[in-house]
């Protein structure tokens, strides 16, 4: 499955964006999704998963209340509603793809497929 990431760009603190993860290839519903950031000089860090039927979410604590996955399978499409935007939420964002729905959704390794990155900018 190839998946692509967008809809990244600059936002103010307090404001929102909204990330897409398009899939094609295969069934995107056979797959769990999960987002992850990167900020500059740190580790690439788990965001927020949902698993295949969209039944399972999970988030970082870090962004729990503010941010939504959700998915639409017959969009082959995530979304990941960023609300409440913080300065340090800036990173470039990735999807992922999983073939299972896997306890270790916060770990970049349990991932078979990854889209190229959005970068997120949010200023104060």
């Amino acid at each position: 499955v190839q998946l692509q990431a967008f809809g990244g760009g600059s936002a103010q603190a307090g404001g929102s964006l909204r990330l897409s993860c398009a899939a094609s290839g295969r069934t995107f519903s056979r797959y769990s999704v999960g987002w992850f950031r990167q900020a500059p000089g740190k580790e690439r860090e788990f965001v927020a998963a949902i698993w295949r039927s969209g039944g399972s979410r999970y988030y970082a604590d870090s962004v729990k209340g503010r941010f939504t996955i959700s998915r639409d399978n017959a969009k082959n499409t995530v979304y990941l509603q960023m609300n409440s935007l913080k300065p340090e939420d800036t990173a470039v964002y990735y999807c992922a793809a999983d073939q299972w729905d896997s306890s270790n959704y916060y770990m970049p390794n349990e991932y078979d497929y990854w889209g190229q990155g959005t970068q997120v900018t949010v200023s104060s």
